[in-house]
């Protein structure tokens, strides 16, 4: 299988680590994040998916991992130590990120009755219960100003009432080696009683920022989706990095209907992108009208494995479903080069306290 030297291999990117750390994922999807952590040196004791292509997809591609297709909330009530047979003394890191929801209760300082209801409030369940070393949850950047800051305010107290140190930072996988515009804003608590001895830090941005020519050459072939004949001959007429405003304005106004009096730039309508620049985010739909991503030498959607190749999967790395649902699957995923760096970090910050306490352990005997 050809791939070029700036595609992102899960292989390439493991680490010989004389440390295995656990770790759970929930919310998994199709493996972005999961990859990233597997890479960085985890060993993944569980993973929960509710959707089934999706779940489907992790098993198609790593049979030895603990895929669990079911509804997170018929799980979070169970003793989560014995239903992950966890033999460990203790959970090392949580991860996932759950879809962003408003909260009944917000503002209210119920504490974690604030998020009954949600899909969150079975992450906050799973890390009250399994009191990892640490956590990871990412989400949106939007996350922090959803409900007027409400809910991430929320969101904060509940982690920090469950015992946890809590630092944050919005971080655009571009600058991270991903050839994609995409900003994830990542949560990371350290428990308590370690705050002294765990230090974490947030991936160091990389000085060269990739775009799509570093990793669109020799994509393997997969299926996609077409535009219809009369939107790829008005695509034919937008330059690479162009949008609407680079063809002619009856034209633009005949295709943009009661788009063209709307007001602000609307730079998502017939956008098409160049080989010199990265991707806008990865969307869940090839082809959605105000959020165009046309390619950038045929007037087409991405394929598949393109849409692959930006969110950094490896080429042998399969989706399963109808093409619509490995799209989606794709465009909900988290980079998985992003995962690494981030990844990476907590485990260096796990390494060093394992080898902390190792050392003082050795003093004592001594």
């Amino acid at each position: 299988m050809n791939t070029t030297k700036k595609s992102t291999n899960s292989s390439k990117l493991m680490q010989a680590n004389p440390y295995r750390f656990s770790a759970i994922e929930l919310f998994a999807g199709a493996g972005g994040l999961a990859l990233g952590i597997e890479a960085a040196g985890f060993d993944t004791i569980g993973l929960i998916e509710f959707d089934r292509d999706a779940a489907d997809t992790l098993k198609l591609n790593r049979p030895e991992w603990n895929v669990i297709h079911d509804d997170i909330a018929n799980i979070s009530g169970l003793d989560l130590l014995d239903y992950f047979s966890i033999q460990v003394k203790e959970l090392d890191l949580l991860s996932g990120g759950a879809p962003c929801q408003a909260f009944s209760y917000a503002g209210k300082r119920l504490g974690l009755e604030d998020a009954r209801g949600t899909l969150f409030y079975h992450y906050a369940v799973f890390l009250k219960k399994l009191q990892p070393k640490v956590f990871l949850f990412e989400n949106v950047r939007g996350l922090l100003t959803h409900n007027k800051g409400r809910t991430y305010q929320t969101i904060f107290d509940i982690f920090s009432e469950a015992g946890y140190t809590i630092q944050k930072k919005v971080v655009n996988a571009w600058n991270h080696g991903v050839a994609q515009k995409r900003e994830r804003l990542i949560t990371i608590g350290i428990r308590n009683d370690l705050v002294d001895e765990l230090f974490i830090d947030f991936p160091t941005e990389h000085e060269y920022k990739p775009v799509l020519r570093d990793v669109l050459m020799s994509v393997p072939e997969s299926e996609g989706t077409q535009y219809s004949e009369h939107k790829r001959k008005i695509f034919e007429l937008v330059p690479p990095g162009g949008y609407w405003r680079d063809i002619p304005e009856n034209i633009a106004k005949d295709y943009m209907k009661s788009c063209w009096e709307m007001e602000g730039g609307r730079t998502g309508i017939l956008r098409r992108l160049s080989m010199d620049e990265p991707s806008l985010t990865v969307l869940t739909s090839p082809s959605q009208k105000q959020t165009d991503r046309c390619h950038p030498i045929e007037a087409r959607p991405f394929t598949i494995r393109e849409n692959a190749r930006i969110q950094c999967f490896p080429d042998e790395w399969r989706f399963c479903g109808k093409v619509g649902s490995q799209y989606k699957q794709i465009g909900n995923a988290v980079p998985v080069q992003l995962a690494f760096e981030i990844a990476k970090e907590i485990y260096s910050g796990l390494e060093n306290l394992s080898c902390g306490n190792y050392l003082s352990f050795q003093s004592k005997i001594s």
